[in-house]
């Protein structure tokens, strides 16, 4: 790839750390497929501690939730990022007040999700993650938008997956008594009629990898990554756009 002519700078909107690491990884890593050995785009990466954002999620406090989005942003924005993307599924039911006061676009978690889910055909998903994002319409929204399906955790599930993510996945703590409990989820998920799940915490697919769950597996962490190399590559001007 010419020096002149690089990928776009792509800016991490980060909340938790484990998961902005894996969807970091995953943009230099596969990068190259898209531009060649050991390249891929620019990345800059902004995150307040993940306590800040607890306070205001387990307050509801939805709109401090986007002030913390909408400040790294801005810094993201400084350093010359061209779009946004946020490797954290609970903060997107922040994103409707981001984004009418965002300084750059962003790419929606679920979209990429949902746009992936109807690619391979699915019908019914399940989804797993935080219990302020499966009480939430972040997901249902926007697979509903494609005519798809979804089945959210029972109350009880909601509350043990929650703790898992909380007290252990986002340490990176990943225990065999975890993948089990997961594994039972999907499971009964399957049972209820899903053909797929969707992995809706950015560190769940630390702990369940595809060969490991009973149903296929739509991971969002990896798959907001992809999406964002594939729009770098598609905003990208062409090599001689210097000299036209």
């Amino acid at each position: 790839m010419p020096q002149d002519n690089p990928p776009p700078h792509i800016g991490i909107v980060a909340c938790s750390a484990e998961g902005a690491a894996l969807c970091y990884r995953t943009l230099c890593v596969e990068g190259a497929a898209r531009f060649g050995p050991h390249n891929h785009p620019e990345v800059s990466l902004h995150t307040y501690p993940l306590a800040r954002y607890m306070d205001r999620i387990r307050a509801g406090r939805w709109e401090g939730v986007a002030e913390l989005m909408l400040a790294s942003a801005e810094k993201l924005a400084q350093i010359g990022a061209d779009f946004l993307i946020c490797p954290d599924n609970t903060i997107h039911r922040a994103m409707p007040l981001v984004l009418p006061r965002s300084p750059l676009p962003w790419l929606h978690i679920a979209e990429c999700v949902a746009r992936e889910a109807a690619a391979k055909g699915y019908r019914k998903l399940g989804l797993t993650g935080t219990a302020p994002l499966v009480e939430s319409e972040v997901y249902p929204e926007k697979l509903a938008a494609r005519g798809l399906e979804c089945l959210r955790p029972s109350p009880e599930e909601r509350g043990r997956i929650d703790s898992i993510i909380f007290d252990e996945l986002v340490y990176g703590q990943l225990r065999p008594e975890a993948l089990e409990y997961f594994q039972g989820v999907i499971s009964r998920m399957r049972e209820a009629g899903c053909d797929a799940v969707v992995l809706g915490c950015t560190e769940i697919p630390l702990l369940v990898a595809p060969e490991q769950s009973p149903l296929p597996v739509l991971d969002s962490t990896r798959l907001l990554a992809r999406a964002a190399l594939a729009h770098a590559a598609a905003i990208m001007p062409p090599c001689n756009a210097a000299n036209s």
